[in-house]
């Protein structure tokens, strides 16, 4: 089994991987790697399968070594690092590579093996991140907006009456209290946001169809109700890593 890690800033994603696909997948806290519990939480999850190589995407730069540490003494493995000098399987025309989040380019291998090119990925995190792939196969930069729960939680922390909410859809587009206001706003405002950045993106590349990919916390909940989503893919990021990882170990 390859052990992958997707390492966030809350969140470290952990995928074992056969030859094929992501089997399994679960999250643990990024900070239990600095309180030194990450490894037994991830042998829970690996359980008697034996590894065979380990590799991370990382954006929390002061948690990798301690991965790089855990891989050696646990499971004897040296980590392959998810950067723009290792990737495989789309091409880089982007001015500063070393700025691209390593996340983004694993969504953008594994979209454009499972789409072709072009092809978006639209990932609903901490921040709204869309990343492009264009018709070469190169990764072509992207846009960054903030994300729902970085939104709506703003709004609680800066206004004295607005409360904290938890984002779930609305079939109402007048909010009868001022937390349907505010759902209505966060879930239909960004569904708005994604349609018309889409609409952008695809008179930018001069396309009429355009493959659009949704990973992350919220891409269920705002793909449902928004047809320019293609399909969307939990396991995107950790797909990425195993296709890396598969491309270097052939």
């Amino acid at each position: 089994m390859i052990l992958l890690f997707d390492i966030g800033n809350t969140h470290t994603h952990v995928g074992l991987a056969d030859g094929r696909r992501v089997v399994k997948q679960a999250d643990i806290p990024t900070l239990a790697w600095f309180g030194g519990s990450a490894a037994a939480r991830v042998q829970k999850v690996i359980g008697a399968h034996p590894i065979e190589g380990v590799v991370l995407c990382s954006v929390v730069p002061r948690a990798t070594p301690l991965v790089r540490r855990a891989a050696r003494l646990v499971w004897k493995q040296e980590v392959l690092e998810l950067t723009p000098k290792t990737l495989r399987g789309v091409g880089i025309d982007y001015p500063k590579p070393n700025s691209i989040g390593p996340d983004r380019l694993a969504n953008a291998v594994a979209a454009k093996f499972r789409f072709g090119a072009p092809v978006v990925v639209v990932d609903f995190g901490t921040a709204v991140t869309f990343d492009v792939v264009n018709a070469r196969g190169n990764y072509a930069g992207g846009i960054i907006a903030p994300g729902l729960a970085a939104m709506t939680n703003y709004l609680h922390e800066k206004t004295a009456l607005l409360p904290k909410i938890e984002i779930r859809d609305i079939k109402t587009a007048i909010g009868k209290s001022t937390e349907q206001a505010m759902l209505v706003g966060a879930v239909q405002g960004y569904r708005g946001l994604v349609r018309e950045l889409i609409g952008n993106l695809k008179r930018e590349l001069r396309v009429k169809k355009l493959p659009v990919v949704a990973t992350g916390g919220y891409a269920k909940l705002i793909a449902a109700k928004l047809p320019e989503i293609s399909a969307v893919a939990p396991d995107l990021t950790l797909e990425g890593l195993r296709l890396v990882w598969r491309a270097i170990n052939k």
